[in-house]
């Protein structure tokens, strides 16, 4: 590493831990994300012609991290119109074409409406995918996406289904043991704990019952995992924060 990619990197390095103790700009940014939460803002997106419900700058971040692990396995809770399934297989295909490391993307939804299986399996990028359909947390899931975890090197995990306190957490004590050392097991929504209850009147999910508060839980029994911050502290607006879990052994 030369001298100014160096330098490039210890300001990037300052500058991220600058973000993560301006908590005006944190406090900003949050309710930047509760106005466009309230107005479904990122309902707006796709990734490669399929809808992608995320914010923009966890895609960002999600393509750091599959970059640098270089996952040989993706396990995705939660489906919806299958954009997160399409982005992660499209870099497991960037990956390979750059490194020769090949990689899959399992699926898993409770509920995979005719039409989103149709476009999903009718997509470029199906040929890495591999849907479930079922609860995450039932034990004939579990045991299939376990049966094909095995022999896989590097595994990343992502949680996104519902968003209740018991269910992630039921899905964290089910995957996250999944999750390679060095790798993530990244839990998205966990700013719900963060936002009015108001802001998802129609859904189970509140402050006090969250995705947050189900990682706490389960960190308090799991050293294994310790919360990136520097992650949220570059994004800062971020549907996920305390939810990219780093495995550190």
């Amino acid at each position: 590493m030369n001298e100014f990619v160096k330098q490039f990197e210890a300001e990037k390095i300052a500058r991220i831990e600058a973000l993560g103790k301006d908590t005006e700009f944190q406090h900003r940014s949050r309710d930047w994300l509760e106005e466009s939460m309230r107005k479904s803002y990122v309902y707006n997106f796709s990734w490669m012609g399929r809808p992608i419900i995320q914010n923009p700058m966890d895609i960002m971040a999600m393509q750091e991290i599959i970059w640098e692990v270089k996952p040989d396995l993706i396990i995705e809770t939660g489906i919806a119109h299958g954009g997160s399934l399409i982005f992660s297989a499209s870099m497991l295909e960037l990956v390979a074409s750059c490194t020769g490391v090949e990689g899959e993307v399992i699926g898993i939804d409770i509920d995979i409406r005719p039409y989103n299986r149709k476009a999903i399996e009718n997509h470029p990028m199906s040929k890495r995918i591999t849907l479930f359909e079922g609860s995450s947390i039932a034990p004939e899931i579990i045991a299939q996406v376990k049966e094909m975890a095995k022999g896989r090197k590097r595994i990343l995990v992502c949680m996104d289904s519902n968003h209740t306190h018991d269910h992630v957490l039921a899905e964290l004590e089910a995957y996250a043991s999944l999750t390679s050392v060095g790798s993530y097991c990244v839990v998205f929504d966990t700013f719900v704990e963060d936002v009015p209850a108001d802001v998802f009147h129609n859904r189970p999910w509140h402050p006090g019952n969250s995705p947050k508060t189900a990682v706490w839980e389960y960190l308090k029994s799991h050293p294994e995992f310790e919360i990136d911050k520097t992650i949220q502290n570059k994004l800062l607006i971020t549907v996920s924060p305390d939810g990219y879990l780093k495995r550190v052994f």
